[in-house]
């Protein structure tokens, strides 16, 4: 494992999601706004069933980390032309706050003033599980036609929550750079490459969508 390998991986998996959120984008606008839940649902849960593979079976990450793009890109583009359509978020805004918090992060990182310490991997861990935890049961809720103010509202509280899980998730990011450097200091397999650039693309994927949520909050606020 090297870092440039991880970084040409990254650029290949990101290419996929590129070429399939075109697909469900171009789709959904050729057609008048017709439905795209079938693809949304189908790119969610197909994406969540092969992370859950790779993430198990860490040797099938140059198969299943490519499917797993594709997946999220049809997801994504769905997703994204629903939120333009619907709220009138910029998309282009989204994607561009997102690859500057990465740049941003990575620049951070490369010169000490972020570190993944274990301390910071433990917060950054734990809130994310918090996170986690709370999206679970607004979506248990949601059956039942209950709705969280703070996640699904455009108030204050529903903005500042918002704001709270960019941030974790763009600390994640930290924690991707450092698994990538250890990996590569530690000689670890060719195909934790694969698995690597699949951990970041997971973290770039849920920061972009959450950008996205914050805006369209924003967005409806005004």
């Amino acid at each position: 494992m090297t870092i440039g390998g991880t970084v040409q991986k990254t650029g290949i998996l990101l290419g996929l999601v590129i070429l399939a959120a075109s697909y469900t984008w171009n789709l959904y606008y050729a057609n008048s706004g017709a439905s795209m839940s079938g693809w949304a649902m189908g790119g969610a849960f197909g994406g969540f069933a092969i992370a859950m593979v790779t993430i198990f079976k860490k040797t099938w990450s140059p198969v299943t980390a490519p499917l797993y793009a594709i997946c999220e890109g049809l997801f994504v583009g769905a997703i994204s032309a629903i939120t333009e359509a619907n709220y009138h978020v910029s998309v282009i805004q989204a994607v561009l706050l997102t690859f500057g918090v990465l740049a941003a992060l990575l620049g951070a990182y490369q010169t000490g003033i972020i570190r993944a310490s274990a301390p910071f991997k433990r917060g950054v861990i734990a809130a994310t599980g918090g996170i986690a935890i709370a999206y679970f049961i607004s979506i248990i809720l949601g059956f039942f036609h209950i709705q969280v103010p703070f996640i699904a509202g455009s108030g204050a509280l529903g903005i500042g929550f918002s704001i709270f899980v960019v941030i974790i998730a763009a600390l994640n990011l930290v924690i991707d750079f450092d698994f990538i450097e250890q990996g590569a200091k530690a000689g670890a397999p060719k195909y934790m490459e694969w698995y690597a650039s699949f951990s970041l693309l997971v973290t770039l994927v849920w920061l972009y969508l959450e950008i996205l949520r914050l805006l369209s909050k924003l967005n409806r606020r005004d």
